[in-house]
């Protein structure tokens, strides 16, 4: 039976569809803005911090309030994410930074990366690798351990940029460290696979990063009263402490016991470096990376390469645009192979890598059927763990930091009482002694970890990155190429559909060795099949998902509104926030 109450319901409904315009219901999934992105970008005028934990990107805000800068703010939110995501990042890491000044307007890069033991020579790595049966430098051995490069980032960047003191930056994550914190979903998935591979390894890496002998589940209470301790000692005692001091001593003697080979004088020698960013123009747009010993210079070849094509005209995730993509990254990545190395062993030839010629020249090589066969066109002279952010504050500073323990909780290596485990980047070298990349002993070894930042018209407008092994470069382009090239803003760009291509000779392999066939193509799963078709029949092997997309964080400068928009990975446990 239908009474006046359902009638006049039903009336008010065919009312309001007849009266509310047609284009209202174009965006019915949601209220404005493009139909494929998961939220709205983050915008605030004061300040901004991204991260991939969201405790630490309140961290990094509460920093900002209490009137530190974004140099400040990101040490802080590092030093959270470290304790809180050790499936990534955390002091017996690597970091590597672009920083903008807005006193001195100018742009800064630091390489705080460390280098393998000056006491093992390459004769004697040979022997030890023989010993082992080992081919290459194992993951999860004390040979894959060089000097972590992290703490001493962070006190060369707030000597210089600071204005908080680190007692006060580093409070935060001592008291998260010895009260503890909740796990969030996917760093608990991911630390519960880690362990079972590492928890045997000598030293203190069950105690400190285990509850019962397992990872923490999703939501688990987790502490690290050592590192804690440890973060009461870099703040008391500074980078010396680390390098000179109490922690260089602690590690000499776990070295020495578990017949590895980095000693206290490698410490006591490390430094970080502030170095000329490298850069190229895109379309209008200068794009920095750091160079040496950093995959970051991948990204400027890609672009230059991609420079050449209308893109625009060809759609996004089109088969046209894609296949430009891979051959692009096909071509960067032979180059990458062979002479991305550290610049105080070997001269980096930027001047005809980064070349707008010479990208003409490798552009030639794309046609309609998938490369296979390929090497470097320069004369001879993956999966890891890591985590990025970006900070902005009031006065115009930007950060853009990435930092790893390459394969995630690294080598699971942890000297008892400092509640860190080292990294495993010295895996990353090569073993051919021709090779730029060849091991030497206190050498910086290749990496993947790459900051990302882009001016416009000489102001500042984006600090980007997303961790992700040898993804990252990859991952870079696309975004650039998705708010560039096809108008996307930057959390859409993040939460466009992704690709990822492997097989490209690596930096560990023998200067001998070349791309030989197509390689692995993969792609997310929100593909046109019709796509994965046309690619197919151009010789690509493609595969849909079973891959590694990277994580994302991005802040974009406004200066004609005078905000920030931020974004954050959508598919992770990341946010932006700002105030």
């Amino acid at each position: 039976m239908i009474t006046s109450k359902t009638f006049l319901s039903s009336i008010f409904i065919l009312i309001s569809f007849v009266t509310i315009p047609p284009s209202v219901f174009a965006q019915i999934d949601r209220e404005a803005g493009p139909m494929n992105m998961t939220r709205s970008e983050v915008i605030a005028e004061n300040g901004m911090v991204a991260t991939s934990h969201p405790l630490a990107t309140q961290i990094g805000l509460d920093i900002l309030r209490q009137g530190g800068n974004a140099i400040d703010a990101a040490i802080a939110a590092n030093a959270a994410t470290g304790l809180m995501e050790p499936t990534g990042n955390g002091i017996g890491g690597d970091l590597f930074a672009i920083i903008w000044d807005a006193e001195t307007e100018q742009l800064y890069a630091l390489n705080a990366s460390g280098r393998s033991p000056t006491g093992l020579s390459y004769e004697e790595l040979i022997a030890e690798l023989e010993n082992q049966g080992a081919e290459s430098i194992p993951s999860y051995s004390l040979l894959s351990v060089s000097v972590p490069g992290a703490v001493d980032g962070w006190f060369e960047m707030h000597d210089r940029f600071g204005s908080m003191s680190m007692t006060d930056i580093l409070a935060p994550a001592t008291h998260y460290a010895e009260e503890g914190f909740p796990v969030t979903e996917v760093i608990s998935a991911s630390w519960r696979r880690s362990v079972p591979f590492l928890k045997d390894q000598p030293g203190a890496f069950e105690e400190t990063f285990t509850i019962d002998g397992e990872g923490p589940e999703k939501g688990e209470i987790f502490k690290n009263p050592d590192l804690g301790n440890t973060f009461r000692l870099l703040a008391r005692q500074g980078r010396d402490a680390f390098y000179c001091g109490e922690i260089a001593e602690k590690v000499d003697s776990y070295m020495r016991e578990h017949g590895g080979y980095l000693r206290y004088e490698d410490f006591e020698k490390h430094h970080s470096e502030w170095v000329d960013p490298v850069s190229t123009n895109y379309r209008g747009y200068d794009v920095y990376q750091v160079g040496g010993n950093v995959q970051g210079t991948a990204v400027l070849q890609m672009l230059n390469i991609l420079e050449g094509f209308d893109l625009a005209s060809k759609g996004f995730a089109s088969t046209e645009t894609l296949h430009l993509l891979i051959e692009a990254k096909k071509l960067a990545f032979e180059d990458r192979a062979k002479h991305y190395a550290d610049p105080d062993f070997q001269d980096v030839p930027y001047d005809v890598l980064l070349s707008k010629e010479y990208a003409a020249e490798r552009r030639e090589l794309i046609g309609d059927e998938a490369l296979a066969d390929l090497s470097s066109g320069v004369e001879q002279l993956e999966e890891g763990d890591t985590i990025f952010l970006t900070t902005a504050d009031k006065d115009g500073n930007m950060v853009s930091l990435i930092q790893s323990n390459f394969r995630g909780m690294g080598t699971g290596f942890v000297v008892p009482g400092t509640g860190f485990s080292f990294q495993n980047r010295g895996e990353l070298f090569s073993l051919d002694p021709e090779h730029p990349n060849v091991y030497e002993p206190g050498k910086r070894p290749f990496h993947t970890i790459i900051p990302g930042f882009v001016m416009k018209d000489g102001k500042p407008w984006y600090a980007y990155g997303n961790m992700g092994g040898a993804y990252q470069p990859v991952g870079h382009v696309s975004l650039l190429t998705n708010i560039i090239d096809f108008g996307m803003n930057i959390q859409q760009a993040g939460d466009a559909l992704r690709w990822s291509h492997s097989g490209s000779t690596q930096p560990t392999d023998s200067l001998s060795e070349r791309l030989d066939g197509p390689g692995q193509v993969s792609i997310e799963s929100s593909i046109d099949f019709e796509v994965v078709r046309e690619l197919r029949a151009k010789g690509h092997n493609v595969q849909i998902g079973n891959s590694f997309f990277g994580r994302y964080q991005g802040i974009m400068r406004d200066h004609e509104k005078g905000v920030y928009f931020g974004a954050s990975e959508s598919r992770v446990d990341g946010q932006a926030a700002g105030y």
